[in-house]
């Protein structure tokens, strides 16, 4: 196995502190299954490279063991010392532990975002490079996968196999976290036994991203090996952590919503983000915009997706927009974010040229000439190629046990529409402007009242 980190930051050597690593010196470690050994094949001023070769011993793995079940000779004849995997992880969180901590005799280094460029350069890859552009691209990275081809020789179908590199600006500490969790998750396997610990290592070590991955149950489940237990109390953990973090943020800038403690048992805002960034994913979707950002949750999933350039919030309010900002700080991609001062309701030609636009619970703050005025400045105006509009359900306010009969959601809220009402809307709108819509049910389906969320989609023709 086989790795490098590469840097152009300027003196570029200064990475040696960051890593405990001379870049004079070769470093040997000798890990529970071979060695690994660290050197350094460039080290100037303007570049860097450090490299880590990993040998593992499979016999060594498996003397004095039983023989596996699927024959006397798996242990020995595999790919397991060559690709990257869980080995390398662990080898990695072994000779560069200091690193992973933050831990560095120049402090001063250490929040420092550098550009550095990871080379792997055999990656097995079960879910292909769709499965490495998803994880590693809402983290900021910009991802190069190269299929190897299988031995020619033989047919058996195509390779799984993949010479990665990943480039970003970020600090070292972060890309070691993004590494150590995700590259046994790209393998799907693990070399040893997964116990409770793991979620504590997990936890730490997915601290400040994973909670907001697009990815995040992936993740878990891999990386926890498909132990379901293990993998619920993790997404639990995670999940407690981020409604700890906005609620710390919502008591310092706007009290609690009732709407948030409605939709709270469902999960219902995450299933929504998630599929509304996944729809703002599409080809040729290089610029959006975030019309009612608020306080920046979808901006910060979406800064971190290398196919966007930029990503502009939009919000009447100061105070939701300064949330936002704050939220922003440490969010990779942050440098693609601009956040404006405006109202969706108004024709503003600083919206003109997106690609896609989205509307997230939004249109149900207006009064009924609002959303006319919205309908004509946006799909009218704007004319973005892709338009995505989330509002709810009211149809599924009934399953809700604490909202009285025929309340709204939210005491903001102007209105709430049936999926006809909606439907009626939507459709119309579409026509008049010269656009197609669709229609998606978002979070669980109730035979008789439907989703809690629901979704249209304006394509423009």
């Amino acid at each position: 196995m086989f790795l490098t980190l590469t840097t152009t930051r300027a003196p570029a050597t200064d990475l040696g502190w960051l890593l405990h690593k001379h870049p004079d010196h070769v470093r040997s470690v000798s890990l529970t299954f071979g060695r690994a050994h660290v050197f350094w094949p460039e080290a100037g001023e303007d570049r860097a490279t450090v490299a880590m070769l990993v040998e593992v011993d499979p016999i060594g793995l498996v003397r004095g063991r039983h023989a596996a079940d699927d024959g006397p000779l798996a242990a020995y004849v595999n790919d397991r010392p060559y690709v990257t995997s869980s080995f390398l992880s662990v080898a990695l969180g072994q000779v560069f532990r200091s690193a992973v901590k933050g831990d560095c005799q120049r402090p001063e280094l250490l929040g420092e975002p550098w550009p550095l460029r990871v080379e792997l350069h055999v990656v097995r890859a079960k879910g292909g490079e769709g499965l490495i552009g998803r994880l590693f691209e809402p983290l900021g990275y910009e991802v190069d996968a190269v299929r190897l081809p299988r031995d020619e020789v033989v047919e058996l179908g195509e390779s799984a196999l993949y010479r990665v590199t990943l480039s970003a600006t970020t600090t070292v500490s972060l890309l070691l976290r993004h590494l150590l969790v995700l590259l046994p998750v790209l393998d799907d396997e693990k070399h040893y036994w997964v116990g409770q610990d793991e979620v504590d290592k997990l936890l730490d070590r997915g601290e400040g991203w994973l909670a907001s991955h697009p990815e995040q149950q992936l993740v878990t489940e891999r990386y926890l090996k498909h132990r379901r237990s293990l993998a619920r109390a993790a997404l639990e953990r995670l999940a407690e952590g981020t409604e700890a973090e906005e609620e710390a943020d919502e008591a310092a800038d706007a009290p609690s919503t009732p709407e948030r403690a409605l939709e709270k048992p469902l999960k219902l805002n995450d299933v929504r983000m998630a599929r509304v960034v996944e729809l703002l994913r599409q080809p040729g979707v290089a610029r959006v915009v975030d019309l009612g950002c608020g306080e920046g949750k979808l901006l910060r999933r979406l800064a971190g997706l290398s196919q966007l350039t930029e990503v502009v919030g939009v919000d009447a309010s100061s105070r939701a927009l300064e949330v936002a900002e704050r939220r922003l700080e440490r969010t990779p991609g942050r440098e693609k974010v601009r956040l404006l001062t405006g109202s969706v309701t108004y024709r503003d030609d600083r919206l003109d040229g997106f690609d896609a636009a989205a509307a997230v619970e939004v249109i149900e703050h207006l009064e009924p000439h609002g959303v006319r005025a919205f309908t004509q400045a946006v799909l009218g105006g704007a004319r973005p190629r892709l338009l995505v509009v989330t509002t709810p359900n009211a149809e599924y306010n009934v399953r809700f046990p604490d909202l009285p009969a025929g309340a709204f959601r939210h005491a903001d809220h102007r209105f709430e529409w049936t999926r006809a009402q909606f439907a009626a809307w939507a459709t119309d709108a579409a026509e008049r402007w010269g656009y197609d819509v669709s229609f998606e049910d978002v979070g669980e389906v109730d035979p008789e009242v439907g989703a809690p969320t629901q979704l249209a989609v304006f394509r423009c023709r």
